[in-house]
């Protein structure tokens, strides 16, 4: 039985048959929207700053999409080792901690999706970037990024994705203002 997923249906069937080049440009935006919430909330933390580096990096690789990244398996390798991948007995309970874990997770599944040209990985990239998207939206006041996300993932498989990254740096901005207010007064 397959998972139900959240991306939509048009999506879908636009990524199992547009070829790899538009699975990668379709992973390289999910993961520019979210690049913000992990960079945003982990670049105060030295010890950290060559994971955010990394992030960074990752995420601009995955925007020359007539072509995989040679080392996207590494890549995964190396973030699968950050702490928001890593389990942990008690779970995820700060709101930082949720978003960058969202961000890490999107762009794991980006690099798979990058490296192998597998549908599934895209389809699970834009699946988690959604359900961050939703849990913003049921903790931010009159928010509509649940929305937002599935039309910019629609606009990304789109004959006409002209503006899209500019879309997502948008977007990502967006999003890490709506966390960053979340974690005012709360503590990471």
């Amino acid at each position: 039985m397959a998972l139900k997923t959240l991306v939509e249906e048009a999506v879908v069937e636009v990524l199992h048959v547009g070829g790899d080049e538009a699975v990668r440009l379709y992973v390289a935006a999910c993961a520019e929207r979210m690049a913000p919430l992990f960079i945003g909330l982990r670049a105060g933390d030295s010890e950290r700053k060559a994971d955010v580096d990394f992030f960074v990096e990752s995420v601009g690789g995955l925007w020359f999409a007539d072509r995989p990244l040679s080392d996207a398996a590494d890549r995964v390798v190396r973030l699968e080792r950050f702490p928001e991948l890593q389990p942990a007995e008690e779970g995820i309970t700060g709101v930082a901690d949720t978003y960058t874990f969202f961000a890490g997770l999107v762009l794991r599944y980006a690099l798979l999706a990058n490296g192998f040209g597998e549908v599934d990985h895209a389809v699970s990239c834009g699946h988690a970037a959604l359900t961050a998207m939703g849990m913003l939206d049921q903790n931010a006041a009159g928010a509509s990024f649940a929305a937002d996300e599935q039309r910019l993932q629609s606009l990304s498989v789109s004959d006409t994705a002209a503006g899209l990254w500019e879309a997502s740096v948008g977007a990502g901005r967006e999003r890490f203002r709506a966390v960053l207010s979340r974690t005012a007064g709360v503590g990471r």
